[in-house]
């Protein structure tokens, strides 16, 4: 059955459901060993949803002991597929390091590869939607032959990367992650974040000190953390944060000692990691310590320091339904910057657009979405009528709703970087 033919409750019990199991199983999977919910079995689908969406479903089977048959058999499937996959990734990997130390490139792989390869994660654990390569800027084409060379083809540009596709190969349209869903490469020469218009480089702080040819790892532990942070920040701004975002930082902030954290302060103002930082807080209560949240409070403008006391992972994920005209207003740091990103909802520039018509081209979950193609008036004039539900978060609902969770897993395709995508 399509997941757009499937009969839908109304959309309020569908914003009810994708809040409370989202915020249970955050809780869940942050402290284990609580009660299994009573849930109806619209609750148990859209759990799965959830689960998918936020990019935990594995991690849920290995740590949660909740015992309903049809969720502890998908879940279960999830972390099988998530395993073969992973061999997949590692060995690609193993073949791009081989071809960069033969053509001297250096190469840093980031976020779900790294944490793997320092152990914090076990395979079949982590969901990684594709793999993500830093390079130094003098590197990037040569980077970018490699990549072709192990069978790649560029599939479009974005402002923070080259994305690159198999040249064969289609994603299966199904619910969560297979073994079969293509990998993607995003080749990065620069390690940045828009929050909200004004652009945020660690790039520096990334790179490794002393490059070798082949693949390196990051330069320390909390340069790993601070992109794991500064992603999440961006993330929380766009509205599409997600669980494993979380449990990520937290990992990796309960393995640092308290003299590594001065990586957050004793550069260029880390403004933008209190959110996170707190939000990760909230659900893994000993990750983060206060000593730290209090010195990063300082830093943070006063406006992002409220709101982001009082935001739990619903509001700014895509399990909170209904999408926002001006998501991220609150991290503009001036004036200027809140009237520049006003002005660029309203009338997007010729980047934006071009952004969205690739995101229609490559995602599964916008294919037949007329409110992404439409006009911006069109666009402006439905914001100013009525709420529109969010695309990504409905595509993996519709597919969890319209049949029993598949035993065969499911689509990567669901969002393209491991996000779910904010307000397209």
């Amino acid at each position: 059955m399509s997941s757009r033919c499937a009969v839908l409750p109304p959309l309020k019990r569908i914003e009810a459901g994708l809040r409370r199991t989202t915020e249970a199983i955050a809780a869940e999977l942050a402290r284990p060993g609580g009660a299994m919910p009573a849930w109806s079995d619209l609750e148990w689908r859209l759990a799965s949803a959830v689960a998918v969406a936020h990019g935990v479903s594995p991690l849920l089977w290995k740590h949660l002991g909740w015992a309903h048959p049809r969720w502890r058999r998908f879940l279960e499937a999830q972390h099988e597929h998530v395993a073969i996959r992973h061999a997949r990734i590692a060995a690609l990997l193993e073949r791009i390091d081989s071809l960069a130390r033969a053509a001297g490139v250096a190469m840093t792989p980031l976020k779900g590869a790294a944490l793997h390869a320092l152990g914090l994660y076990a395979p079949g654990d982590r969901p990684m939607a594709d793999i993500d390569l830093l390079v130094g800027e003098r590197d990037f084409d040569a980077a970018s032959g490699l990549i072709r060379a192990v069978g790649y083809v560029p599939s479009f540009d974005h402002w923070r990367h080259r994305v690159f596709k198999p040249a064969t190969g289609t994603p299966p349209a199904v619910l969560g992650e297979h073994r079969d869903t293509p990998i993607n490469i995003e080749l990065h020469a620069h390690v940045r974040e828009r929050l909200p218009v004004s652009i945020v480089d660690i790039t520096d702080r990334i790179l490794p000190h002393a490059p070798e040819a082949g693949l390196n790892p990051y330069p320390s532990r909390g340069a790993l953390l601070a992109h794991l942070l500064l992603h999440a920040a961006g993330n929380i701004c766009a509205r599409s944060l997600r669980l494993m975002h979380l449990h990520d930082i937290a990992l990796l902030a309960r393995s640092l000692q308290p003299e590594e954290w001065v990586f957050l302060w004793n550069a260029d103002a880390c403004w933008w990691a209190l959110p996170p930082l707190r939000m990760a807080a909230r659900y893994y209560e000993d990750a983060i310590p206060q000593a730290v949240l209090a010195t990063l409070a300082r830093d943070c403008p006063p406006l992002l320091r409220r709101i982001s006391g009082r935001q739990i992972l619903t509001d700014v994920s895509c399990s909170a339904l209904w999408l926002h005209a001006f998501p991220g207003l609150e991290w503009s740091r001036n004036a200027g910057d809140a009237a520049r990103y006003v002005i660029e909802r309203v009338k997007p520039s010729a980047e934006k657009n071009r952004e969205r018509a690739d995101m229609v081209r490559t995602q599964l979950w916008l294919h037949d979405e007329d409110w992404v193609t439409a006009t911006q008036r069109r666009r402006i004039l439905t914001w100013l009528t009525r709420r529109v539900p969010r695309m990504d978060i409905m595509f993996v609902a519709r597919m969890a709703l319209a049949d029993a969770p598949s035993a065969a897993g499911g689509n990567r395709e669901v969002t393209r970087d491991g996000a779910c995508h904010g307000n397209a």
